[in-house]
């Protein structure tokens, strides 16, 4: 099921499609330090396995602040897609042969899911985003499971849930958020 999903190219040009909202919103904006029309460009945002990302950087010369909008594709810096790192992540709790399956199939070592793993129970999980998204949730999201716990709380299908997933996780996908994260 899991495996379907990520390898479902229409799962990947919808998020592609809510990726270049978000961009237009950002290109319509301004520059944050010196109210600077924005120009774009093709920066090495390229997760394995999916096209490069788009980032915004001031006109002026004197500035060329860079402003990289949100995103569903991407979490933060990492190597591999928001996706791939929510669901391989999440699997942890269940299935070990699915998730060996799946791990080989998109090339993820043991040693990235355990740092994957470790960054949503220990960074994510003490960050100030999680500690204000959390309060939303009622009961409370068991943070030792996280991001399977978090996943099941969204209605729907698997598709359903995990874009609702990126969707929450989208502040922190992009700019100054994202060397946060």
């Amino acid at each position: 099921m899991y495996q379907a999903l990520l390898g479902d190219a229409k799962f990947h040009q919808l998020l592609l499609a809510f990726d270049r909202d978000l961009a237009a919103t950002t290109r319509a904006g301004t520059c944050a330090r010196c109210r600077g029309v924005l120009h774009s460009g093709e920066y090495p945002r390229k997760p394995r396995g999916r096209p490069a990302g788009l980032s915004f950087c001031c006109a002026r010369r004197d500035c060329r602040k860079r402003k990289t909008p949100a995103s569903l594709r991407f979490l933060g810096p990492k190597v591999y897609v928001a996706s791939m790192v929510v669901v391989i992540s999440a699997m942890q709790d269940g299935a070990t042969a699915a998730l060996q399956k799946l791990s080989q199939l998109v090339g993820v070592s043991r040693r990235t899911i355990a740092r994957w793993r470790k960054w949503w129970l220990s960074v994510f999980a003490a960050s100030p985003f999680w500690r204000l998204a959390a309060a939303a949730f009622m009961p409370p999201i068991d943070k030792d499971r996280l991001p399977a716990s978090l996943l099941e709380r969204f209605a729907g299908g698997l598709q359903e849930q995990l874009i609702a997933l990126l969707r929450l996780l989208r502040p922190i996908t992009g700019g100054v958020a994202m060397r946060a994260a």
